[in-house]
């Protein structure tokens, strides 16, 4: 059976993560790479049945392979959401089964639902029936005091009878008691060979790694190691050249012009520009531009360039042009 998009694209993802991966951040880092796949941040089921769909799913046709996540636990609801996402065109829905937020916890979505396999098993069943894009799932390897090594097989069985097959798999635990979400990032120890282990015992699901990886080339190693896919989240974010600009050649195997980052910087130009007629304001955008030029010279001053005068009255691509002047005369 031919892979569709958003599975192909999985090969390497940029993880949802949420007040970071929305469209501006999208769109900016889909100039560096043409395959992997983008996410949106959660989008909550609730939201998208009674409130604005339309402002809360719209994206541009050159982010595509994206996918959306969605979060809740009502079948029917997640259901309808799904239905509606499906309206807008993106290539995979996703469930999150895996955010720790005190948020999450309280609509009994999330994480929290690791200790639910059951539920999940439901909701991606009535979300399959009611969309004609593939839905898949993003959870964590258990939750508190659960056991991963018998946790995790137990839910992806449970999940995958249901009709989900491909799974990205953040390799620490949640825990819902203690820590915040910030240290549900970093505190757990990570655990990659479990993961691994899931890949030999279910051969037939499409399984991503996700969690702490921080090169191409420790994704390369993962997938050499026979997993299917590599999800990356702050990484990307953080160094998105250094992720992306060179994936579709090292991770994909394209054969395509790898583009200079300050050739990134200027084609955001005309992104910026529509932004802001209308009405958007410029460090809406630029905000997730910070890194582009992570570890070069003049650095220093695209960052304090961009942070300074992003938000005042008036900034426009002008101010993006003297930020990117900061490193074009270091590297004079």
């Amino acid at each position: 059976m031919p892979l569709n998009a958003a599975t192909r694209a999985a090969r390497l993802s940029v993880a949802p993560m949420m007040d970071w991966t929305d469209r501006h951040c999208r769109v900016f880092h889909r100039l560096m790479s043409r395959h992997a796949l983008l996410y949106t941040e959660m989008v909550t089921a609730p939201a998208i049945v009674r409130g604005d769909h339309a402002r809360l799913l719209a994206f541009d046709p050159s982010e595509h392979p994206v996918a959306v996540q969605l979060g809740g636990s009502d079948p029917d609801e997640l259901a309808e959401a799904a239905r509606i996402a499906a309206d807008y065109g993106y290539d995979e829905i996703n469930l999150n089964v895996g955010c720790p937020s005190d948020r999450v916890q309280s609509g009994c979505f999330g994480a929290v639902l690791m200790e639910r396999p059951g539920l999940v098993a439901e909701c991606v069943a009535a979300m399959i029936a009611a969309s004609p894009v593939e839905v898949t799932v993003k959870c964590r390897i258990g939750v508190d005091d659960q056991v991963p090594e018998e946790v995790l097989p137990a839910f992806l069985r449970t999940v995958s009878e249901a009709g989900v097959t491909r799974f990205a798999i953040h390799a620490r635990k949640a825990w819902l008691q203690g820590l915040s979400p910030k240290e549900n990032r970093d505190v757990p120890p990570l655990d990659y060979p479990l993961v691994h282990a899931m890949k030999r015992e279910f051969p037939h699901l499409h399984l991503s790694i996700n969690g702490g990886i921080g090169s191409l080339q420790e994704a390369r190693a993962h997938l050499e190691a026979g997993l299917d896919g590599v999800m990356i989240g702050r990484a990307a974010y953080h160094t998105p050249y250094d992720i992306l600009a060179r994936a579709d050649a090292e991770v994909f195997g394209a054969d395509a012009p790898v583009p200079s980052a300050e050739e990134v910087a200027l084609a955001m130009l005309p992104h910026i520009e529509e932004h802001l007629a209308h009405g958007g304001r410029l460090a809406q955008v630029t905000r997730h531009m910070l890194g582009l030029f992570a570890g070069r010279p003049g650095a220093r001053g695209w960052k304090r360039v961009l942070s300074e005068g992003a938000h005042r009255d008036g900034a426009g691509p002008a101010l993006v042009e003297r930020a990117l002047s900061e490193v074009t005369a270091r590297a004079a």
